[in-house]
């Protein structure tokens, strides 16, 4: 490249941070913008050309923008809100959107990026924390050759496999909306079954064992019943994301009129946990729904 390419990512929480990383690791000009002071210290620690609380000090520079914020009502303020970030832009920048949203609202902001003069590409992301710092994250993505093309050096540098949904803008948020169907329903159940056996006094760790060595076992149970089985309930991701997911996923059915008999049980489970006050613990803390069961605690 003649010049350095320059990529802000905004929001550096778990996955934020670890593409963030991976930008850096791969020779990006990477700027970094949250409103958390202590990860924008860490990513400076780790490398970053400059960080701030918004893209002022250098907006004017990126080529590139990664939003991995929670929602779309956080895209929207960061992109379009007062002091928003898109109006700073140079035309042409191509911004990746790659926080889990619905279709309708995918669209709806391409369509105020387009008449900026910028470029949306709608990339939501899978892999979680590991897979992000190891810049290996699946990116289900929808746009334009264009912005395919715009976003390669980052692209090349967060993902280990990028997956072309089609050009229409919220073909990726469909696919991550789906994706999300299984993770959350995969966590509900492992949560169950991890209930099941604490009832029955089947020791946890066992159960966990037995389980990730047949054919029962899913990469969430995996990951996720651990937390259970060394009682940390530490979030990566939180109980609350997974209310917000599930509610896209639902949102998606009724739209298109389509029954869904797991995922609508999943959300009641999640919403439960939230409503008894685990919505900021780990998503495993779902299995705290189930009374009249002992868990392990964290360090015993």
């Amino acid at each position: 490249m003649s010049k350095n390419y320059s990529v802000a990512i905004v929001g550096l929480g778990a996955m934020g941070m670890g593409a963030a990383q991976s930008c850096i690791a791969a020779g990006l000009d990477t700027y970094g913008i949250d409103l958390n002071r202590v990860a924008l210290e860490k990513l400076k620690y780790f490398g970053a050309k400059d960080v701030g609380v918004n893209g002022d000090g250098f907006a004017q520079q990126l080529d590139a923008v990664v939003l991995l914020v929670v929602n779309a009502a956080q895209v929207n303020t960061v992109l379009f809100g007062e002091n928003g970030l898109a109006a700073k832009l140079k035309a042409g920048t191509t911004v990746m959107v790659s926080s889990t949203i619905s279709a309708e609202d995918a669209k709806l902001i391409s369509h105020k990026l387009t008449d900026l003069g910028l470029v949306m590409l709608d990339a939501p992301v899978s892999g979680g924390a590991a897979k992000a710092a190891q810049g290996e994250m699946t990116v289900m993505a929808s746009g334009s050759a264009e912005a395919f093309s715009k976003l390669k050096p980052v692209l090349d540098a967060v993902a280990g496999k990028v997956y072309n949904i089609g050009e229409e803008i919220g073909l990726g948020a469909t696919v991550k909306i789906i994706h999300q169907l299984l993770a959350g329903v995969h966590i509900a159940a492992g949560a169950e079954a991890m209930a099941l056996a604490a009832k029955a006094g089947i020791p946890l760790n066992l159960m966990y064992e037995v389980v990730t060595n047949a054919a029962g076992n899913s990469w969430m149970f995996e990951n996720r019943m651990k937390h259970v089985v060394d009682g940390d309930y530490t979030p990566l991701s939180m109980v609350d994301i997974f209310v917000k997911d599930l509610g896209l996923v639902n949102d998606t059915a009724k739209s298109l009129h389509f029954p869904l008999h797991l995922a609508s049980t999943a959300y009641s489970m999640f919403t439960e946990a939230s409503n008894a006050g685990f919505g900021k613990e780990d998503d495993s803390a779902v299995i705290k729904i189930f009374s009249g069961i002992e868990l392990p605690k964290k360090g015993e």
